[in-house]
């Protein structure tokens, strides 16, 4: 293994807390510094961690650094990896790729002018939960797959997040927030989306704060917050995705696959080692599927180790920042649907990713 790629960390939010403690145990990744708005917060991580407070630009420009992991506010995205990229920096960056597709073109341009790699959250679908309805799949254990069923919601985040407005503003709602777990897994499931049908709408529920120091604080709602769709994959597949900030209870699955000779329960996109169930004609019950595939004992942060290693072997990492922009433009035409009442077309593809043998 050559040398670790060397981590700087942009937004040390409530997000970092997962990559900092996994970066640890990623022996070819070896955080450098981090950086935030808050300066105070910025320094009480990096002395926990041992590593450097960077003010201002520094991150973007310190010789160790060669890759800018982007924990910022959807908003700042396509801002903070502009800036990365221009200084020479390969970038992975949490969901979603950006608030709007016309935001994220130009980070896939630089990039690709560079000869920079960009990542891109979810990496929970490299876990073995994912990774093992993968294999069931392709080893033809429920036939043929021609849909799925994806489903999430809660009552809003405000419950239980202490800052949660950025979770109502352009770029986030219950699609770009949850949205890209579920559509990541359904397409590396299924296959790439040509085309979308949305539907939306908001109810007329006020909206406040729950917990910590801006509790009773009202919410101003800039987003739909319940949404569902209709996809078509270019496999010739189908599925349907329901995302919502406005279900107080639901015993719903979280993601269904049909075959032609079975169904798979997908387990929770958000999670990485959950375990899949499987019903087929042969067995005629469900039963747990074991660990097929994938990387065992994972969390936040593997898909920047994942592109770590890709670098280091001169391969296409799995992660991608191509498999983040496809999901970005499907939710929002998603969006576009729903708004004109109308099918609209995915203009971009990604490549079949290679399934992770179990690591």
């Amino acid at each position: 293994m050559g040398k670790p790629l060397g981590v700087g960390i942009v937004g040390v939010g409530n997000i970092s807390t997962q990559y900092l403690t996994n970066i640890l145990y990623l022996s070819n990744l070896k955080l450098i510094g981090v950086s935030d708005l808050n300066e105070s917060r910025q320094d009480e991580v990096a002395s926990a961690y041992s590593v450097k407070s960077m003010s201002g630009d520094s991150i973007f420009t310190d010789p160790d650094i060669d890759v800018i992991l982007n924990l910022t506010l959807p908003q700042s995205h396509a801002e903070i990896n502009l800036k990365a990229l221009m200084n020479g920096k390969h970038v992975y960056l949490e969901k979603p790729f950006a608030p709007t597709v016309d935001e994220g073109t130009p980070v896939l341009e630089l990039a690709a002018k560079k000869g920079l790699r960009i990542g891109c959250a979810p990496d929970t679908f490299l876990g073995t939960g994912i990774q093992s309805s993968k294999f069931m799949i392709d080893s033809g254990a429920i036939g043929s797959p021609f849909a799925a069923t994806a489903s999430w919601s809660a009552p809003g985040h405000e419950i239980w997040h202490p800052a949660p407005q950025f979770y109502y503003q352009k770029g986030a709602g219950p699609l770009f927030d949850m949205g890209p777990y579920y559509l990541t897994a359904l397409v590396f499931l299924l296959g790439p989306v040509v085309k979308v049908i949305g539907n939306s709408m908001r109810s007329n529920r006020s909206r406040k704060v729950h917990t910590g120091d801006l509790a009773e604080t009202p919410l101003t709602i800039q987003v739909e917050t319940h949404i569902s769709a209709l996809l078509t994959h270019e496999s010739g597949a189908q599925s349907t995705i329901m995302v919502s900030f406005e279900v107080w209870g639901s015993c719903l699955p979280t993601i269904e696959v049909y075959g032609t000779s079975g169904t798979i329960i997908v387990p929770d996109p958000n999670a990485f080692s959950d375990i899949p169930k499987i019903y087929t004609t042969k067995d005629q019950e469900w039963r747990t599927v074991g660990e097929k595939a994938g990387f065992r004992s994972t969390g936040r942060g593997i898909g920047l180790s994942e592109m770590a290693t890709a670098i280091t072997e001169n391969r296409a990492h799995r992660a991608s920042g191509a498999l983040g922009a496809h999901v970005l433009e499907v939710m929002e035409s998603i969006l576009v649907s729903a708004k004109g009442d109308q099918r609209v077309d995915i203009k971009s593809r990604v490549d079949d990713i290679p399934p992770v043998p179990l690591t």
